[in-house]
């Protein structure tokens, strides 16, 4: 594991959590100019790269906005999910059908999303990209749950194609779909190894595709990523079925 990149998005990870909270907290109410990236940088201890990294990922939450020049402002609050949003965050991740649901609608919207991250990204958020792989390797190799970073990376591809429906799209279904799933043939821990690798190797060439900008090539990466899931649970379900 490269060490120093998984400290990185650690380190990311924290300062973006503690400058939300302060947001959140008032202590940075709305119109608030934030410190500069050196005295955020001084203040946290954290290299400029990271405090870069925190700031876009309150950019993509609608939490800041940067204007060339004047510095990082806070912004209002988002407005409360309407009921078609919330219907979406009723999605019950114990269930393999509803899963498979969502995985359909997914595959429809982040293909799409992959391939205009391969033409749009500018080298901030290709950088962002980059890091979040390695995030999700970093967990996948710690043996911890992933399903946060996986999630991560989903939405800085969908914040790379620089329209905010697609990010908003994946916010408003929430990180509970990311799918944990591996099949059982008998040799569970084999099983869950090789379907790791498997989710790696998925990313990477998503990933890959996006930093070369290829797009019909991230379009398809994606596409075998997410079809891929849903033959994973659609044979979850069928063994879920069998011993009914």
């Amino acid at each position: 594991m490269n060490k120093a990149r998984a400290t990185g998005g650690t380190l990311t990870a924290r300062l973006g959590e503690s400058l939300r909270t302060a947001i959140v907290d008032g202590r940075f109410p709305p119109g608030t100019k934030l410190p500069s990236e050196a005295q955020l940088g001084k203040s946290h201890g954290v290299s400029r790269t990271v405090v870069r990294e925190a700031i876009a990922s309150l950019r993509a939450d609608r939490l800041v906005d940067t204007r060339q020049g004047a510095g990082v402002f806070v912004l209002e609050p988002p407005q409360l999910l309407v009921p078609a949003a919330l219907s979406l965050q009723t999605i019950d991740p114990a269930r393999v059908s509803s899963m498979i649901e969502v995985l359909e609608l997914r595959t429809a919207v982040e293909v799409e999303s992959a391939g205009l991250a391969a033409l749009r990204r500018s080298p901030l958020q290709e950088e962002v990209i980059l890091e979040r792989h390695y995030a999700v390797r970093a967990c996948l190799e710690a043996g911890t749950s992933s399903s946060e970073a996986d999630f991560a990376l989903h939405l800085a591809i969908a914040e790379a194609t620089n329209n905010p429906r697609f990010r908003d799209f994946l916010s408003m279904i929430g990180s509970n779909v990311i799918p944990r799933a591996a099949l059982r043939t008998g040799d569970e821990e084999t099983d869950q190894t090789a379907y790791l690798k498997l989710i790696d190797e998925e990313h990477r060439a998503i990933v890959f595709a996006i930093s070369n900008g290829d797009d019909d090539g991230a379009r398809e990466a994606m596409r075998r990523h997410l079809r891929g899931s849903q033959t994973r649970y659609r044979s979850l379900l069928r063994e879920n079925r069998k011993a009914v």
